[in-house]
């Protein structure tokens, strides 16, 4: 038999060219065809399930080389190729058409690819994105799911769920399939959390987020919106009334930074921003009521994916964007190519330069940003980052519109009104994801700060497999 030839380079997903997408908030990777995706599930090396150093990097855990060989033993029926793709990925991930576009792939499931020895990694978050895409559009998941839900036994213990984001969405799908009576609480008026008010429309289009929620409701849970936990209803009410709660509250609190002029008009948390932006659709002002201002000239504060995230929705109202970032071009913690489509898009970058005054007019509306620029000193911090310093000059940057995109913090309303262990505004929790309060566990932003959709889902995951435990011994 002759030896297989290794295929080194990935296959490429489409892309539309920056000079179209910049003008409007539709996707901008457009996804393998069925036959770009066979060609680069060709190329894995199908590494055992005891060994794939993929499966050890995903979150969720994810059978990454078990859902790619199906596309390829199958690829002469393209529905069976994709109905059994799913399922392996469904035993451990119900939301692949968000994962699959948000995940970043490269700092964990991709990072150890064996192919990487070689050549490419294997693009494995287009290939959980394509089988997901295809599954929807040609009603696969549906029938999948059809047969999954006469297969549930329900029971009767009932779980809450706070947050209805990356955590408690999919802790809610899991404990759903364990046929638990699941009802999750959500503050704002449209469930998703993140996926829906952070995360730009041409990344992760909306659709796409409604229709995975849509799954998680056929499966019974309840989702009940316009619910602010801590204040209409109490953590002590939900204890009383579930037999277990989880929570996956997020990271909804902005970090500011503390310089004077941060309260002029015009001056955005990147949090107020994206919900404006995405969950109220501004960008479609006035067919939604939900104006927002721009300018001309658009400075962002900050280098993570929210701060792409920003500077890519605000380029898309055709208006100037600078990101401004206090230390070099190789600290920045965006994903790689969220940079590259924003460098793209014709978004200016500029390094070593931190705020020290938002300069206002007459009217209390930022006219200007002063930052001093910076330079790297040769100590190094608790992370092995080199520390930066002050160099004494200052350049100043015109801004009809600043947005701060340093962070956020978990939610306090809940911390404030119940009675966890708390460290650093984070919930405490022990290795089954337990809080101190009994019965009560927590995830995602909730107990990390700010992270990954992916990270969070791992919580919800985890979380819920310790929930259904819980559950068993209590009942016995």
């Amino acid at each position: 038999m002759a030896a297989r030839k290794i295929i080194k380079e990935r296959i490429p997903t489409p892309e539309r060219p920056p000079e179209e997408r910049i003008k409007d908030f539709k996707e901008v990777n457009k996804g393998y065809t069925f036959e770009l995706a066979i060609k680069e599930a060709e190329r894995c090396l199908k590494c055992p399930y005891n060994y794939a150093p993929c499966i050890k990097g995903c979150p969720v855990h994810i059978d990454i080389p078990g859902f790619i060989s199906k596309l390829v033993e199958y690829q002469d029926d393209p529905d069976k190729a994709v109905r059994e793709a799913l399922s392996v990925i469904w035993r451990c991930n119900t939301l692949p058409a968000t994962t699959g576009r948000v995940c970043p792939q490269e700092d964990q499931c991709e990072m150890n690819c064996v192919m990487g020895k070689v050549g490419d990694k294997i693009n494995i978050g287009k290939l959980e994105r394509f089988v997901a895409d295809y599954a929807r559009e040609h009603g696969i998941d549906e029938e999948l799911l059809s047969d999954i839900i006469p297969t549930i036994e329900k029971k009767e213990q009932s779980v809450a769920i706070v947050g209805a984001g990356p955590a408690g969405l999919t802790a809610a799908g899991e404990l759903a399939k364990q046929g638990y009576n699941v009802t999750i609480f959500e503050a704002l008026h449209e469930a998703g959390g993140v996926l829906m008010y952070g995360i730009p429309e041409f990344r992760l289009p909306k659709d796409i987020v409604e229709k995975e929620i849509s799954k998680l409701k056929k499966l019974g849970v309840d989702i009940r919106t316009d619910h602010i936990v801590g204040r209409t209803i109490t953590v002590d009410e939900l204890i009383r009334e579930y037999d277990a709660v989880f929570i996956g509250s997020g990271a909804g609190t902005p970090r500011l930074v503390n310089v004077p002029g941060v309260n002029l008009n015009g001056i955005y948390t990147a949090n107020e921003f994206l919900t404006r932006v995405n969950l109220m659709k501004a960008y479609k002002f006035p067919e939604y009521d939900t104006p927002i201002y721009v300018g001309k000239k658009v400075i962002v504060i900050g280098a993570g994916n929210t701060a792409m995230d920003a500077a890519r929705s605000a380029r898309r109202f055709g208006v100037d964007v600078t990101v401004t970032y206090r230390r070099g071009e190789e600290y920045v913690s965006a994903r790689k190519e969220e940079v590259k489509h924003a460098k793209e898009e014709g978004i200016k970058f500029e390094f070593f330069l931190n705020p020290v005054e938002f300069i206002g007019d007459e009217k209390g509306k930022v006219k200007a940003v002063k930052f001093e620029k910076m330079r790297f000193s040769d100590e190094l911090d608790s992370r092995g980052k080199r520390k930066i310093e002050g160099t004494g000059e200052y350049t100043t940057l015109p801004a009809d519109t600043v947005i701060i995109a340093i962070g956020k913090s978990p939610n306090r309303l809940i911390i404030n009104t119940s009675n966890f262990n708390v460290e650093h505004g984070r919930i405490i929790v022990d290795e089954n994801m337990m809080t101190s309060v009994d019965g009560v566990f927590a995830g995602g932003d909730a107990i990390r700060g700010e992270a990954t959709v992916i990270l969070a889902m791992g919580d919800g995951r985890k979380a819920a497999k310790a929930i259904d435990e819980y559950l068993k011994s209590k009942k016995k």
